[in-house]
């Protein structure tokens, strides 16, 4: 094609886009790209928990604390003065990964055009390669800790609201020196996926630069029959403690398994959030293979305005007590909310490009219990930078949070008593 044609065809394609602009395309009130203050429309938020499977524990407090960021929005964009309008659809996903899949498809479906989940790390993979960036719908994990995460190739869809293990692995190897002392001998295990191997990883790589040693890790597949040869070569060389990264299944065979070799000791062991229960009662783990173990957790800062209210908002409404998470899925609920109301738009592009901007900095700083100045910030075009009930978010630009808040904690007669909270930022 000549120079010529290439000049008049860009001019056409020039003049039919400008046509198509001064026709007033985004006046009819769908919500797409208008400006902040001026948009109507419904948003449809969809919320992947786990209210089956290995993670059931965490998913029923999960929904409700979406369930709630969606009455503290609606209540804010009211005040706001806002056209706006938020309803949230939960889905199982059984804590499987096939299952997340589905879904969230029919999430997508039924009109989401942001997602709040998975929690599973070995969920959100696939949801975010499969769902996500394929049908350019924002994904916003409240859980999936792994660092694979960090790296997927997802187009920028994916982003989370608790903080890559590469940080909690430091934390916790600070729990286990400060316990055992730096020149023990731990020996590790955990299920083989994203985020068991992901986790025992960073901690043994930030166990052996404090010049400690290990055995394993041990990496055993979530489905088998029995698991007393993975037991026997977690005792093996009597290690000074264990680091055991686990959801309660497969753990409550593993733990009967260590519990028969005769030579395990729980009050030795470390673990994470996947083990953190309120109480070991409720769950089908043997008290013998966790009771006086301790662990780490992602968490909230303490004594902030916005967790201290969060704190009373959940007691006080009914339902689910507190649980690991809930906060963070409030949280990606929030992000959802505000990124619309920046973009004037439930369209998922759109929702995408302004999660990282009013999750971090530049701009003047809102919590929750400040929702309708933020929203009405937004609404005049302002640009905010709204801190979390699990911390500040200042997402990086893989989605990443930069700053983690974790608990240590240890089981006492089966119940889970927190010990101290600790922030932990990313090296830049």
């Amino acid at each position: 094609m000549s120079k010529v044609k290439l000049a008049l065809l860009g001019l056409v394609v020039a003049v039919f886009a400008l046509g198509v602009t001064a026709c007033g395309g985004d006046d009819d009130g769908d919500g797409d790209g208008e400006a902040p203050g001026e948009a109507s429309f419904e948003l449809t938020i969809g919320d992947l928990v786990p209210l089956t499977g290995d993670l059931s524990q965490f998913g029923p407090p999960g929904e409700k604390a979406a369930d709630l960021a969606v009455e503290e929005a609606s209540s804010a964009l009211e005040e706001a003065g806002s056209d706006v309008t938020v309803t949230v659809n939960h889905a199982d996903t059984e804590t499987v990964p096939q299952a997340a899949q589905s879904a969230a498809s029919q999430l997508v479906s039924d009109g989401a055009t942001c997602l709040a989940g998975a929690w599973a790390s070995a969920n959100t993979i696939p949801v975010g390669r499969s769902v996500a960036a394929r049908s350019q719908i924002p994904l916003i994990s409240p859980a999936s800790t792994s660092p694979e995460i960090t790296e997927l190739p997802d187009d920028g869809y994916v982003f989370r609201t608790a903080a890559s293990d590469a940080l909690q692995g430091f934390v916790l190897a600070d729990a286990v020196e400060e316990a055992v002392g730096a020149d023990a001998l731990v020996s590790t295990a955990a299920r083989n996926d994203a985020y068991g191997e992901g986790l025992i990883n960073n901690f043994i790589a930030a166990w052996e630069e404090k010049g400690g040693e290990v055995t394993g890790p041990v990496l055993y597949d979530v489905e088998q029959a029995s698991y007393n040869s993975e037991a026997g070569q977690i005792v093996e060389g009597n290690p000074d403690a264990y680091v055991i990264i686990d959801f309660e299944e497969p753990y409550n065979q593993v733990g009967a398994a260590l519990a028969r070799t005769g030579d395990f000791d729980p009050q030795n062991m470390f673990t994470a959030d996947g083990l953190a229960f309120t109480e070991l009662g409720e769950t089908a783990v043997p008290p013998d293979s966790l009771d006086g173990a301790s662990g780490t957790r992602p968490s909230t800062p303490q004594e902030t305005e916005a967790a201290t209210a969060f704190d009373e908002l959940f007691s006080s409404a009914p339902g689910p007590g507190r649980q690991t998470f809930d906060a963070q899925n409030f949280d990606a609920v929030m992000l959802c909310i505000l990124a619309a109301v920046a973009a004037g738009s439930n369209e998922g592009p759109a929702i995408q490009e302004q999660i990282q901007n009013v999750a971090s900095a530049p701009g003047d700083q809102y919590d929750w219990t400040q929702l309708g100045d933020a929203i009405t910030a937004l609404q005049d075009g302002e640009d905010i930078d709204f801190e979390g009930v699990s911390g500040p978010l200042d997402l990086d630009d893989n989605g990443d949070p930069t700053v983690g808040f974790y608990e240590t904690w240890t089981y006492q007669n089966g119940q889970l008593e927190v010990q101290d909270t600790v922030e932990f930022a990313a090296e830049e």
